[in-house]
C-alpha cells in the first residue's frame, strides 16, 4: 500500500494566497500546530477559514488572524480571540457567524454532495438575514447552503502510513466531518505507525480521505 507520508515542503507547495482552509479544532484542541505554523511560515495571505472557533491569541489559527493574512473567518465563536472581534468591528476581515450545529451540518452537506439543508435554527434572528425561509407543515425553517473548502487540516492522535487516522477524545471534535468537505486533506499525527498497526476499530477517518501526512514537531 503507498505511503502518504510526505515532506512538508510537499505539503507547502499548495498553499497559495486567497485559498479557503477548513481546520479542526475546539479553542485549539484538534488543530494541528505544526502544520499551521507550515501555514504562517509560507507567508500566504487573504485565506478564507472554516472552522468552530478563532481560538486564543497565540494558538492554532489566532496567528494568522493577528498578522493580518485572513480575509474571511466562516466560525460559531470568535469570543477568545480579541483581535478577531477588533478586525470584524474596524471592516478589515469579514466574520460570518453561524450556530455550532448548522456550522457542522452545512460542513456534512459540503461533504455529502447535498444542494443544502432545512433548520429552523436562527429564524427570526440576524442568522436569518440573506436566507430563504420556507414554511413546511406550518413550521418556518431556513435554507443553509453548504461548505466545502480548497484545503482541510487535521489533527489526529495517531495515524499510520496509509492516512488511516485515530483522535482521542475530545480532540477528535471537527476533525473527521471537515475531512469529507475539501479538495484535499492534509493530517498531522502525533504518533506514526506502520499499516496494521492501527486497529481497525480504532479508525475514524479512513486514509481514502487524507491526501497526505506528516508527523508533528516534537515539543
Amino acid at each position: 500500500m503507498k505511503s502518504k507520508v510526505m515532506s512538508k515542503d510537499d505539503i507547502t507547495r499548495h498553499f497559495r494566497d486567497g485559498m479557503s482552509v477548513m481546520f479542526g479544532g475546539f479553542m485549539g484542541s484538534g488543530t494541528p500546530p505544526t502544520i499551521m505554523k507550515m501555514l504562517f511560515e509560507s507567508g500566504v495571505k487573504d485565506l478564507t477559514l472554516i472552522g468552530n472557533d478563532t481560538a486564543i491569541p497565540g494558538i492554532g489559527v489566532a496567528p494568522l488572524i493577528e498578522a493580518g493574512r485572513v480575509k474571511k473567518v466562516i466560525a460559531s465563536h470568535i469570543g477568545l480571540n480579541p483581535e478577531t472581534g477588533r478586525q470584524m468591528m474596524a471592516g478589515e476581515m469579514e466574520v460570518e457567524l453561524v450556530p455550532q450545529g448548522t456550522l457542522v451540518e452545512r460542513i456534512r452537506a459540503g461533504g455529502s454532495g447535498l444542494g443544502g439543508f432545512l433548520t429552523p435554527t436562527g429564524v427570526g434572528t440576524v442568522v436569518e438575514q440573506g436566507k430563504q425561509r420556507m414554511t413546511i407543515d406550518g413550521r418556518d425553517y431556513l435554507l443553509e447552503m453548504p461548505l466545502k473548502a480548497d484545503l482541510a487540516v487535521i489533527h489526529a492522535k495517531r495515524g499510520d502510513t496509509a492516512g488511516n487516522l485515530y483522535y482521542r477524545r475530545s480532540a477528535r471534535n471537527f476533525n473527521p466531518i471537515i475531512a469529507l468537505a475539501a479538495e484535499q486533506v492534509f493530517a498531522e499525527v502525533e504518533e506514526l505507525v506502520n499499516v496494521g498497526d492501527l486497529d481497525p476499530d480504532m479508525v475514524m477517518t479512513p486514509g481514502m480521505l487524507v491526501s497526505g501526512l506528516i508527523k508533528g514537531d516534537e515539543s
